[in-house]
């Protein structure tokens, strides 16, 4: 039988999705699990649609960090304390941050773009690839993410993302939102708010958040949809991806860099 190996082994993550499952859910605080929405499923979703973002780097303010704000709270990333004595620079260093403000400067014009940068939910992502337990995977849907449940620490996803988009829980998280577990020793990064999309809404924190500013630098929508205002936007305007030439399809696009 011939083996794909681009792609993870299914029945290796179901296997271990269910030895997890028959165990029983890593409790991480009072009534809150380790789970994240139709995790390592399919249920729910189809691949009739493919979520992603196309953002207008000429409407995205300087000093504003309106998107990472609102990130922060829906995802309740803001809820994580700064250890003791610990330094800003680890701190920094070490502080989750699924969306963070970038500068780029072109060296021979000297204009200045400034472009929130996130998880870009390749269709070929790296991330999956180098994961030694299935739990980095790639939706149906095209979002890309990581089952608690099964991830082990490694990091490995971490080193193979050529954006740097994803984090490490280093502490214990005390205080988070049930709708977005978190725990200490696992990887994340940003879902394209996977547990609004799953509840029905079509709409992320960040456009939200962004629309409210007035600067509207952020669509996000269904790509595979013509008639979606998203799919309408990439075919009149000249977007890009951030490390083309890596070709991995990135569901995240940018205009006007």
């Amino acid at each position: 039988m011939s083996h794909n190996s681009d792609q993870p082994d299914l029945r290796r993550r179901d296997f271990i999705g269910k030895t997890v499952l028959a165990a029983g859910a890593a409790s991480i605080a009072p009534g809150v699990m380790l789970t994240m929405a139709n995790a390592g499923s399919d249920e729910g979703v189809s691949s009739k649609v493919r979520w992603g973002m196309l953002i207008d780097t000429n409407k995205c303010a300087d000093g504003c960090s309106a998107c990472v704000a609102a990130c922060n709270q829906e995802n309740g990333i803001d809820l994580i304390e700064r250890p003791a004595g610990q330094s800003d620079a680890m701190w920094d260093a070490q502080r989750p941050q699924w969306v963070r403000k970038v500068k780029l400067k072109d060296n021979l014009t000297g204009e200045i773009t400034n472009l929130p940068m996130m998880c870009q939910h390749c269709e070929h992502p790296p991330c999956v690839d180098v994961c030694p337990t299935g739990a980095s995977f790639k939706r149906a849907d095209g979002l890309v993410l990581v089952d608690r449940h099964t991830c082990i620490g490694c990091r490995y996803c971490m080193m193979a993302c050529p954006y740097k988009a994803r984090s490490f829980i280093h502490q214990d998280v005390a205080s988070q939102r049930t709708g977005t577990p978190r725990g200490k020793g696992c990887v994340e990064s940003c879902t394209l708010c996977v547990q609004r999309l799953d509840a029905g809404d079509q709409t992320t924190a960040c456009q939200d958040a962004c629309n409210r500013e007035g600067h509207q630098a952020i669509l996000f929508g269904d790509l595979k949809n013509p008639d979606s205002e998203i799919a309408r936007a990439l075919k009149a305007y000249h977007s890009r991806q951030i490390r083309a030439d890596l070709e991995l399809n990135t569901g995240v696009r940018y205009t006007n860099i």
